[in-house]
């Protein structure tokens, strides 16, 4: 489905699209770095406007969100395209497609959101490529979700501009930033972007209220080194807060990235312990089941709050929002 877009202007015989930090100038007849808008006689049209290449229930916490409405689920849909080039896309089937070879599903936003009430989900997500290049759909789909007190989720690489937060703040709920790395470097070398929007982005999704969570996907020998993990972990504790969750991920080979070995679990669990060294109250690592270090304790006593085992909650011990052993508040929305 082909919409107009928002957050575009003309300049001479061109558009320039204000939605991502790319800030495209687009000819007549082409898109932008994302493939998913196009300039037709001097207006910007989105592409995938409601186009879903990928749709599912999900538990909460495999978006990775430990501290949003733990144990729900949440409705979670993708489409196609990105504005990034990650070599290590584990979603690049979808996220490097272009929309006129792709497989899609047009689901109009009130066909979702009546999707996400069928199946009791407590949120819906735009997860699985990157989010904010679907912006007109998600915001649609969003003025509906709060109707009917559905929460809203973005999983994001966190390159949105500041007008596009702007318009996304009020409906926005929770958001999981991917924090890839703390270098130009390595934004640029693997990612094909820059790393000071994603910063802002961060920073200003936490001012505005909305719930942030933070992923740190750690690629051997690209951004392990104990001063970056270190200067990421400054930032969210001097830029950001100590309360806003972070999570250390392990790499897998994929993509591009095939080559390389998967990040050895003492490297997460040293950046865990940096992250703790430096005052942030909760610090998780991902993608590998079975550790203590995927449930939430208490940063006042140490007690066990919330049990996890992979995306499933085995146990979950918070006495109205607090701890039952100190009765420390705690950062999590029930």
């Amino acid at each position: 489905m082909i919409k107009e877009a928002i957050l575009y202007e003309k300049v001479n015989e061109r558009v320039r699209c204000s939605v991502c930090n790319r800030r495209c100038s687009i000819p007549e007849g082409r898109r932008g770095f994302c493939l998913t808008r196009e300039n037709r006689n001097g207006k910007l049209y989105s592409l995938i406007y409601a186009a879903v290449s990928s749709a599912a229930v999900d538990p909460i916490e495999k978006k990775p969100l430990f501290h949003f409405y733990p144990g729900s689920f949440v409705y979670s849909l993708g489409t196609v395209g990105c504005n990034f080039r990650c070599k290590h896309c584990q979603n690049w089937n979808i996220s490097q497609a272009v929309i006129d070879e792709a497989y899609t599903e047009d689901i109009p936003p009130e066909e979702a959101i009546e999707t996400t009430k069928r199946y009791n989900c407590r949120s819906i997500a735009w997860t699985y490529n990157e989010p904010t290049i679907w912006l007109e759909y998600t915001l649609d789909c969003a003025k509906l979700a709060h109707k009917d007190d559905i929460k809203t989720v973005y999983v994001t690489n966190g390159y949105m501009t500041e007008e596009t937060l702007e318009l996304l703040s009020p409906l926005l709920d929770a958001a999981n930033i991917d924090l890839k790395g703390m270098t130009d470097e390595f934004y640029k070398t693997v990612c094909s972007a820059k790393l000071q929007p994603v910063l802002d982005s961060i920073k200003w999704m936490h001012d505005a209220g909305i719930h942030i969570e933070v992923t740190n996907l750690i690629i051997p020998g690209y951004n392990d080194s104990e001063d970056e993990l270190r200067a990421l972990v400054r930032f969210m504790v001097d830029e950001v807060g100590v309360e806003v969750p972070l999570h250390f991920t392990r790499f897998y080979p994929h993509y591009k990235m095939q080559h390389l070995p998967p990040t050895p679990t003492e490297t997460l669990l040293k950046a865990r312990e940096i992250a703790l060294e430096e005052g942030m109250r909760y610090v998780y690592v991902g993608n590998v089941p079975g550790l203590s270090e995927e449930n939430t304790y208490c940063y006042n006593c140490g007690e066990l709050l919330v049990q996890r085992y992979g995306f499933q909650i085995n146990r979950l011990n918070l006495k109205k929002g607090r701890c039952p052993s100190c009765n420390a508040k705690i950062d999590i929305i029930i």
